[in-house]
């Protein structure tokens, strides 16, 4: 097996990224593009591999607030899509031969372990993909701060973030602006003060607070082995 640039990440999977061109549910084609890569990496590269899930393909909290609803319940609705997605990508995972634990913060024990840090560290050391749902169990905290938070107690090496059709950080949304400028490298604080379209302020904070790199990159230009080589790919948050 080769040699990783990182020996753990965690993989943040954006729900819409599950869509595909529908923009909506689940695409299974895409979910196996998505599982093909990630047990390929893990038959090439001595790497542990965990993965955060949203859920916005299904069901996003914001949504149902702006309906009127009230946000704590919306984002349990919104939480519940990530475990569709987590057992989703599960299922296409082990059909490949990659075998993976799916751990879930809220408690669901007919389809998923509980999260416990120990025992995820465990299956990771044991070549299982762990796949984390639920969000963080709490309403108000977005899958990126969930995913900056389980990369952090894990002790992940990095966070590897794919985006649906975007290859890194623009300084503007490329597809308003035609002089958008394309940012291989930018500091957590830049993140911050200009405001670029990342992670959320929480989410970026957690990782300046622990030295965590982030590296934002195109989900469907089949990159994680080109990132795990030390290839130059996307955009480095660091």
């Amino acid at each position: 097996m080769a040699e990783p640039r990182w020996g753990r990440v965690l993989i943040k999977l954006s729900g819409e990224a599950f869509a595909g061109e529908a923009g909506f549910g689940i695409d299974g084609e895409v979910v196996s593009s998505i599982a093909a890569e990630i047990a390929d990496v893990k038959q090439r590269f001595d790497v542990d591999v965990a993965v955060v899930v949203g859920g916005g393909n299904i069901w996003r909290g914001m949504t149902g607030e702006g309906a009127g609803m009230d946000r704590a319940q919306a984002d349990y609705m919104g939480m519940l899509a990530t475990i569709i997605n987590g057992l989703a990508l599960q299922e296409t995972l082990e059909r490949l031969g990659q075998p993976t634990r799916v751990q879930t913060a809220i408690q669901m024990a007919q389809v998923a372990e509980p999260y416990i840090r120990r025992r995820a560290i465990r299956h990771l050391e044991k070549g299982r993909v762990v796949i984390f749902v639920g969000g963080t169990g709490n309403p108000f905290m977005t899958t990126d701060t969930t995913a900056a938070l389980r990369a952090v107690e894990i002790d992940a090496g990095a966070i590897l973030m794919g985006k649906n059709g975007t290859d890194g950080v623009y300084s503007a949304d490329p597809r308003v602006d035609p002089d958008a400028e394309f940012l291989p490298e930018v500091s957590y604080i830049d993140v911050l003060n200009r405001g670029l379209k990342v992670m959320d302020s929480t989410a970026i904070s957690l990782c300046m607070d622990n030295a965590l790199p982030i590296c934002v990159f195109d989900l469907m230009g089949r990159n994680l082995a080109a990132i795990l080589e030390g290839d130059t790919v996307g955009t480095l948050v660091s």
